[in-house]
């Protein structure tokens, strides 16, 4: 099977493609599932702490129970209507029992995984770095989604790939280990750095500390090199995006914004890309 794959790049991009669409399906289900899970563990944490009741047993609630229903009539969500993205074109977007809108961000969830996921094996051919950099990528996809809803990158998610980033590069895979460990310390330095800063002047937090780890994981992943352009990129895009909201919809520059999106993406594209895009920013400057 290795053999084929490597031999015939474009069925294993295919391969790929299927693959990421029905792990955007899982993924759809974590982001929904996982602050859940982490709430009820964290309310269950402070209880103790604080010497008070337990609070009464709840049903089993995590990734696998129970299964998944439609939000609207709690419809068992059956096999055949859990096919990605084609599920939801055969069903028009509505529920098969109480006929209630289905969400287009599921679908595009999958849509966005499974052509993340070709785009990557096409990009690296198959072998081990286009296998981890797909699971890098998944992570990523899951973590930007999880900000974006509750403004939280969580750890069980972040720390895992951090020290998996650096694994990779222990055998080579993207860089060295000696560019993966200082990237992942300059890079949680970095926007530390920042955050006490911008504590000390104002009094307020400019961010939260998971921003920390996710760019430590980025610098384990691509090395040191890669987090100048990843910040740039990143406040860049989170500036106009702002303005943005803040024209659209009223927002004051006060309003909490989620930055873990913008560092997943810029981080990914400096990644795959970086020496690339550096070399031409080089040489249109006339440096080279």
């Amino acid at each position: 099977m290795s053999l084929l794959l490597s031999e015939h790049p474009p069925a294993f991009v295919w391969l790929a493609l299927v693959l990421g669409l029905i792990i955007g399906s899982f993924l759809n289900v974590l982001v929904w599932r996982l602050p859940k899970m982490l709430e009820r563990e964290w309310r269950a944490q402070a209880h103790e702490v604080l010497g008070l009741p337990a609070e009464p047993a709840e049903p089993t609630y995590n990734l696998m129970h129970p299964n998944s229903c439609c939000p609207h009539c709690n419809h068992p969500i059956r096999p055949w209507e859990n096919i990605p993205l084609l599920s939801y074109l055969v069903l028009r977007g509505r529920c098969a029992q109480c006929q209630g809108p289905i969400s287009a961000r599921y679908p595009l969830t999958e849509l966005a995984c499974g052509l993340i996921t070709a785009f990557v094996a096409w990009h690296f051919g198959f072998g081990w770095q286009a296998g981890t950099v797909i699971l890098l990528s998944w992570g990523l996809l899951a973590m930007s989604l999880i900000d974006a809803d509750h403004q939280l990158l969580p750890d069980v998610l972040v720390l895992p790939l951090l020290w998996l980033g650096l694994i990779v590069n222990a055998f080579g895979l993207l860089t060295t280990l000696p560019d993966a460990l200082w990237g992942a310390v300059i890079g949680y330095m970095s926007l530390w750095s920042v955050f006490w800063l911008f504590k000390l002047l104002t009094g307020k937090d400019g961010m939260g500390h998971g921003d920390f780890k996710l760019m430590a994981l980025l610098g384990a992943w691509g090395g040191w090199q890669i987090l100048p352009m990843t910040l740039l990129m990143a406040s860049l895009v989170g500036v106009i995006v702002g303005l943005v909201l803040m024209r659209v919809r009223k927002t004051h520059a006060s309003t909490p914004m989620p930055f873990g999106p913008y560092l997943a993406i810029a981080g990914w594209i400096a990644l795959l890309w970086g020496g690339q895009i550096t070399d031409f920013y080089l040489q249109s400057v006339g440096f080279r």
